[in-house]
């Protein structure tokens, strides 16, 4: 359904669905990237400004772009919106497949804003559940490892131990190297924040070096708290859980939306990519990449990149947006991203080595469009440096009309490859080098 047929039935008129909308960005992206992005003034919208590519189809031997010396092939189609990946140590790759449950929809702009973003393929129905797959001689093989999930995200291995983050529990499965079906049911390991809004609903998940702990990223159950504090009790924080108990803490707060979570290779720290706030302008507020802190609060819902106040939030809490941490690296406004994978690998060439890649799922409230893209970050002595580097394009079309994929989850093989998740095109990609720079 065309977005002017569906405001017409309920009775709203495109003009004030794009109230603001001719404020477009006035900041270009590269001036909101680094650790000290142009903040402009915010400004408030009964609506935020939207800008919806259509969804397309891959035509047949149509991939994304990549930069020079790389190479890409898709090795998995016909998915059911797959979210993550994740590489085991032989090499199989797990696949996420899902969506968001359903929630109520009790706000006029929480059903347009709904429509709009199903429209551009980021409403597809998931599969909830894992499929593996398997190169056998060069051909990629999928096998249904895990069904009748609940909205997973994040994955990990520890041990013969798979940890699948559902959207309100971590399940922990018997693994055994080589099998391509678990049929053990699962236990649980702990309760997630979950509940019938479950706003932000992906839990992204890294487990320690020793495995004896797990990181679970939880995304705020709202914008700007505007459905009550109370129903933010223990979210916009990533949790550190025990295994072997399933005791868990709050490790770090005021994190909004934390959607990847990494070990940065040189330090040994934790770094997250953060999806920010938005409804103040095409140009507020810039997501990030951060390391954290134990104990650390990075400010919402009460300020934003570290003491910038949002006017929104009530009561005030000056107390807190006075300890807030500036994060590490802004990534420029609105470009919602969902991959973090430090290279660590061979396969690529060697400028790609202790960088961070990014994948940017793409934004819908800001004209012109941003993300929509893998980027690639330098890092040196353990921060980051310079401009972000396009590494995969071409899944927006240049217009910015259309959209074929998505880009969401990202792993690195034992190969050294690059995998992508591409959610809206139901496919998973692998980069490499050009025989030429391997």
């Amino acid at each position: 359904m065309r977005i002017s047929r569906f405001l017409s039935l309920i009775g709203l008129s495109l003009p004030l669905m794009l109230v603001g909308c001719d404020d477009g960005a006035k900041i270009k992206p590269e001036q909101q990237t680094g650790s000290d992005p142009t903040l402009p003034e915010a400004k408030n919208f009964l609506l935020p400004p939207m800008q919806v590519p259509d969804k397309i189809d891959w035509k047949p031997g149509e991939t994304p772009k990549v930069a020079p010396g790389l190479k890409i092939e898709k090795i998995a189609e016909g998915l059911l919106y797959p979210r993550q990946v994740y590489a085991l140590p032989n090499n199989d790759i797990l696949v996420v497949e899902a969506n968001g449950p359903s929630k109520p929809t009790t706000k006029p702009k929480e059903l347009i804003t709904g429509v709009i973003k199903k429209s551009s393929g980021k409403g597809a129905k998931g599969g909830n559940r894992i499929t593996l797959l398997r190169n056998n001689n060069g051909e990629w093989q999928q096998h249904i490892l895990l069904q009748n999930l609940h909205s997973p995200f994040g994955v990990q291995l520890v041990g013969n131990t798979l940890y699948v983050a559902n959207a309100d529990a971590i399940i922990k499965y018997p693994y055994q190297a080589g099998q391509t079906e678990i049929t053990a049911p699962g236990v649980e390991l702990t309760e997630l924040p979950g509940g019938p809004i479950n706003h932000h609903w992906t839990k992204a998940l890294l487990a320690s070096p020793d495995g004896s702990k797990l990181y679970v990223g939880v995304g705020s159950n709202s914008n700007v708290a505007e459905n009550g504090i109370g129903a933010e009790y223990r979210r916009a924080a990533v949790l550190e859980v025990d295994t072997a108990s399933g005791a868990s803490r709050i490790y770090a707060s005021g994190i909004r939306n934390p959607t990847g979570l990494q070990w940065e290779p040189e330090t040994g720290k934790l770094w997250a990519i953060v999806n920010e706030r938005d409804e103040i302008g095409a140009d507020l507020v810039p997501d990030y990449l951060t390391s954290v802190q134990e104990g650390g609060f990075y400010g919402w819902p009460y300020s934003y990149f570290g003491q910038h106040v949002d006017q929104r939030v009530q009561p005030p809490r000056p107390d807190l947006v006075e300890k807030a941490i500036k994060p590490d690296y802004a990534l420029s406004s609105h470009v919602a991203p969902l991959g973090l994978l430090f290279y660590t690998g061979n396969n690529l060439p060697a400028e790609y080595r202790g960088g961070a890649f990014i994948s940017e799922h793409g934004s819908w409230n800001r004209k012109p469009l941003n993300g929509y893209r893998v980027d690639w970050v330098a890092f040196r002595d353990g921060k980051p440096v310079g401009q972000p580097k396009p590494i995969v394009t071409g899944f927006l079309t240049d217009d910015e009309k259309q959209v074929r994929g998505l880009p969401v989850g990202l792993a690195q093989d034992q190969q050294g490859g690059l995998i992508i998740a591409d959610d809206a095109g139901n496919s998973v990609w692998r980069v490499t080098a050009t025989a030429s720079q391997q």
